[in-house]
């Protein structure tokens, strides 16, 4: 059985990145790399939320258009009524910024869906090793499941042959 995971507003973004600095090349790289030979190996899903993101954000049209394109072949998962008591549940205790339609959200989905994997490049509030024991915290009390929170650079080595 493939791994679920839940590919949130960042992944698509770095995919079409166009900074030239070393971090945001090298992110861009590492996405690209991960979506162009190791997606296949799971299987992908995402929702309303990055689509909303990304029409919300500042965005050329072109890269607002590959980016949503790029999530074409995911599954979208239901952002059911339960879903924002579990979002109001992670601002309460601080574990997200005060945004019920970001990170807090995309935590919220991935977690109800049982995905076994959030992947972002959102290393501050998702993808963040310090913030893993309170994120887990909350999720136990809430009895939902915690996703492992990694970044495509931590994947490659997942399934390099």
């Amino acid at each position: 059985m493939k791994k679920r995971i839940y590919i949130e507003t960042s992944i698509p973004s770095f995919y079409y990145e166009n900074r030239i600095d070393a971090a945001a090349v090298a992110r861009r790289e590492w996405t690209r790399q991960w979506w162009d030979n190791h997606r296949d190996a799971y299987e992908l899903v995402s929702s309303q939320a990055v689509v909303d993101e990304l029409n919300n954000g500042n965005y050329s049209d072109s890269k607002r258009q590959n980016c949503i394109a790029l999530l074409e072949h995911t599954i979208f998962l239901p952002i059911e009524n339960e879903i924002a008591s579990i979002v109001q549940t992670y601002l309460q205790h601080k574990l997200m910024p005060k945004d019920t339609s970001g990170d807090a959200l995309h935590l919220a989905l991935a977690s109800y869906h049982k995905c076994d994997i959030l992947l972002s490049w959102n290393c501050k509030n998702l993808a963040n090793v310090n913030k893993f024991n309170h994120i887990r915290y909350v999720n136990n009390l809430l009895w939902l499941y915690v996703p492992i929170l990694t970044t495509p650079l931590e994947l490659l080595g997942e399934n390099n042959d």
